[in-house]
């Protein structure tokens, strides 16, 4: 199993959580995951409610996306996306007075929980904004949920501050989970480095006997579903984890189907981590989906100059531009200096892209084959889960992982 040890810079934001849910107005994309566009189901002028639909997706996965404030809405306007496109969204004018449209559902089969999900809008909140419901929605017979908390990326701490601040509820909504499915047993993955959060874990987990805790290496990207399976439970799959009777959801997701069970809420506000070099008061925060990262930025006090702004991690994320959102599934904003852009020399042939990539592949062939779609199928280049190692250990400075999602979008 492939991966690589990176420096971490965790620490930054391991601070109390801060609260920047009080935005002046909120712009909600009308996208869902990455590429998928909805129509409104409201008007310009009309009066919405925190958690009232706005629009909703029909199709494969269906997902509904809500307002996160009360207020009227202004305009349709067209901000960023951390994809780097242009999305348009609802602006809605805060009207700060909370107003919820909202309740708790009892929820006791399997058939309400799928629902439940599927009208709160919970979608994986590590990054891919994959519908939650959809892997619950299966005739396989479920045995293992696993708890991807391992959070491999650098400098991101958002699921570690919902460990420190949130484990009972946690844990308490994991055995809900278990009891709704039938699921035999939850595992617990952790990084064996985060003592503090396996600490924390230790002091509840022995009212769980079905939750069991298993610390895994502090590799990267242990994340990855397929390497963390591999890791925690000795198993492999073909496609997806369910073929081995596998659920994954991270802590970040957990908790959104807490609050979904508990409270009947949508996904309109997250845990989000606001770090790097760059950012005068580095943290994780509570913000509600649809508030411009500018403005978080200046509520914490803004950033220093000549910065460049990271959607995600610096691995997986990508530089963001003006008039960046929130989104669920946006878990990370990365602030860092700018560097001088080191100048890319002659592949040195010297394999190190193939050793390291934990889908074993070759990127560096990948690489010398655009343009080639052929070439590029066979090479598997659908199967690289754009860690960025190979950019990060290639001794020439080039930026393997830009040529090798060239390649992705030429075999689509």
């Amino acid at each position: 199993m492939s991966g690589y040890r990176i420096p971490k810079h965790k620490h930054m934001s391991m601070n109390s959580l801060e609260m920047c849910n009080v935005p002046k107005k909120v712009y909600i994309p009308l996208i869902s995951g990455n590429d998928t566009k909805m129509n409104p189901l409201v008007k310009i002028g009309e009066y919405v409610e925190k958690g009232q639909i706005l629009a909703r997706r029909r199709g494969t996965f269906e997902t509904p996306i809500f307002s996160s404030v009360s207020g009227y809405v202004m305009e349709i306007k067209e901000m960023r996306h951390q994809s780097g496109a242009k999305v348009k969204c609802l602006v809605i004018d805060n009207d700060l007075r909370e107003r919820k449209r909202y309740k708790k559902k009892e929820v006791k089969t399997k058939k309400e929980f799928v629902e439940l999900l599927k009208e709160c809008g919970i979608v994986g909140m590590g990054g891919a904004g994959f519908p939650t419901y959809f892997k619950y929605n299966t005739d396989e017979k479920v045995e293992t949920l696993l708890i991807n908390a391992v959070e491999c990326e650098p400098y991101i701490t958002a699921d570690w501050q919902i460990i420190m601040e949130k484990c009972e509820l946690v844990l308490e909504a994991i055995d809900k989970i278990l009891k709704i499915n039938n699921i035999k047993e939850a595992v617990f993955a952790i990084k064996k480095t985060n003592t503090e959060a396996i600490e924390e874990i230790k002091k509840y987990i022995g009212t769980y006997p079905k939750i069991k805790l298993k610390e895994v290496r502090n590799i990267y990207p242990m994340g990855w579903e397929r390497t963390l399976i591999k890791e925690a439970l000795n198993l492999e799959y073909d496609r997806l984890p369910i073929e081995k009777g596998i659920i994954v959801n991270n802590v970040s997701t957990i908790y959104a189907i807490y609050e979904a069970l508990n409270e009947g809420k949508p996904l309109f506000e997250r845990i989000i981590t606001v770090t790097g070099e760059g950012v005068k008061k580095p943290c994780n925060c509570l913000v509600k989906v649809g508030t411009k990262v500018s403005d978080i930025l200046t509520l914490l006090g803004g950033k220093h100059a000549n910065t460049i702004i990271i959607a995600g991690g610096p691995m997986m994320g990508s530089e963001a531009l003006n008039n960046l959102v929130v989104t669920p599934e946006l878990n990370c904003i990365l602030v860092l200096p700018k560097k001088e852009q080191c100048l890319e020399k002659n592949c040195l042939r010297c394999g190190k892209c193939e050793m390291v990539c934990p889908a074993g592949l070759i990127p560096v062939l990948i690489k010398d084959n655009l343009g080639n779609k052929e070439n590029l199928n066979k090479l598997n280049v659908n199967k690289c889960i754009s860690c960025g190692l190979c950019s990060y250990i290639c001794p020439s400075n080039i930026d393997v992982r830009d040529k090798v999602n060239q390649a992705k979008m030429e075999v689509k």
